[in-house]
C-alpha cells in the first residue's frame, strides 16, 4: 500500500492556494502546462510520487525530475563539458553559437529540439535516448556529445481512490498502489547496457551515457547487481555509464507551503557499461530443486484440504 506524496507538483498535505489551484486546473508546475500523467481511463492523475507505508517517498513521474527548469540537464552539461555553457534547443543551437560567437550546448529532447530517433541494426524499428546534449564551439561545430536517460519507476495497483480524495477534500489516504521494481531487471538495466554499447561506437560520444533517476531506483539497481562494489568506478570515457541520483531535499530544511519540494543530487557514480553488463549477468541463483519443492508442497497442501 502507498499514499500519494506529491500531487500536481506540491506535497499532498500542502493546503495552500497554489497547491489547490494546480490540482483544480491540472497544471504541472515544472512544465507550466497540463499534467501529462494519466491513469488507465486517460484521466489526468497529477501523481508525481507515492509513499509506501513503510518507506520514504518514491518519484514515479519523470517530469518531477525536471524541476528548476531542467536543472538535471545543466548538471549533466557541467559534468560532461564545462561549467556554465548555455543550453539551447537543438535546432536553434547552430545559429545561436554563430551569432553570439561563443560555445553552447544543443539540447535534443521532448519540448527542446525534438527527440532523435536512430534505426536499429536490421533497419526495422527505432530506438532513442531521452536527451542528447551536444557541445558546439563558437563556430557552431559539434565537438562532442553525451546521451542522457531519465527513469523513475512505474506503479502497480491503483491510487484512484487517493486521487479522488485529494481532488475533493485534500485528504490523504492509503491506496492499493505499489511500485513495479521488477522493471529494473526487465527493462531499465537491459536498455542501459544496449544503449551504452551503441554509444561507445560513436566517435564524438566521449563520455558515454548519463543515467538520471531517483535514489530508491538506484538502490534497487545496486541490490540487483550486488552492490556498488560490483560497479567499479572509472574515469570518463566512451564506454562510461554515469549515474546521477536525485531525491527530495532532506530536513532540517523546512517544507514551504505553496512551493514544490526542492530536489538535491545525492550521488554521482561513474562506471562502464561493461561493468554493469557483467554484474547484471552475474545472477545469484537459489538452491537447487526449488521448483520441485514448491510443486510437492502444493500437492501435499491440496491433498490435506481434501482430507479435511
Amino acid at each position: 500500500m502507498a499514499s500519494i506524496y506529491d500531487f500536481f507538483g506540491y506535497r499532498a498535505e500542502d493546503l495552500s492556494d497554489n497547491a489547490r489551484d494546480a490540482a483544480q486546473t491540472e497544471m504541472c508546475p515544472f512544465l507550466n502546462e497540463k499534467c501529462e500523467k494519466t491513469v488507465n481511463d486517460r484521466t489526468i492523475s497529477g501523481v508525481c510520487s507515492v509513499k509506501p507505508v513503510n518507506a520514504g517517498a518514491v518519484i514515479c513521474c519523470p517530469i518531477r525530475l525536471y524541476a528548476e527548469d531542467y536543472k538535471i540537464l545543466r548538471d549533466v552539461s557541467d559534468l560532461a563539458f564545462e561549467s556554465g555553457l548555455e543550453l539551447v534547443p537543438g535546432r536553434e543551437a547552430y545559429s545561436s553559437a554563430k551569432s553570439k560567437g561563443q560555445p553552447c550546448v544543443a539540447v535534443f529532447g521532448k519540448r527542446w529540439g525534438g527527440e532523435l530517433y536512430v534505426p536499429q541494426k536490421q533497419g526495422a524499428g527505432k530506438y532513442f535516448v531521452d536527451w542528447i546534449l551536444a557541445r558546439l564551439d563558437a563556430d557552431g561545430e559539434m565537438t562532442e556529445f553525451v546521451a542522457v536517460e531519465v527513469q523513475t519507476i512505474d506503479t502497480t495497483g491503483t491510487y484512484r481512490n487517493g486521487y479522488e480524495e485529494l481532488r475533493s477534500e485534500r485528504t490523504i489516504i492509503n491506496t492499493s498502489a505499489g511500485l513495479n521494481w521488477e522493471n529494473v531487471n526487465k527493462r531499465i538495466l537491459p536498455q542501459l547496457v544496449y544503449k551504452g554499447q551503441v554509444l561507445q561506437r560513436e566517435a564524438m560520444c566521449k563520455k558515454g551515457l548519463f543515467f538520471v533517476c531517483p535514489r530508491p531506483v538506484f538502490e534497487k539497481v545496486l541490490t540487483r547487481v550486488g552492490g556498488k562494489t560490483a560497479l567499479a568506478e572509472y574515469p570518463a570515457q566512451p564506454a562510461s555509464l554515469t549515474f546521477l541520483i536525485y531525491d527530495y531535499a532532506e530536513e532540517p530544511q523546512p517544507y514551504i507551503d505553496g512551493a514544490p519540494i526542492s530536489l538535491q543530487q545525492t550521488t554521482k557514480h561513474s562506471t562502464t557499461v561493461y561493468k554493469l553488463q557483467e554484474a547484471f549477468n552475474n545472477v545469484t541463483l537459489p538452491d537447487g530443486n526449488v521448483y520441485t519443492n514448491a510443486i510437492q508442497k502444493a500437492l501435499r497442501s491440496m491433498h490435506q484440504k481434501k482430507l479435511i
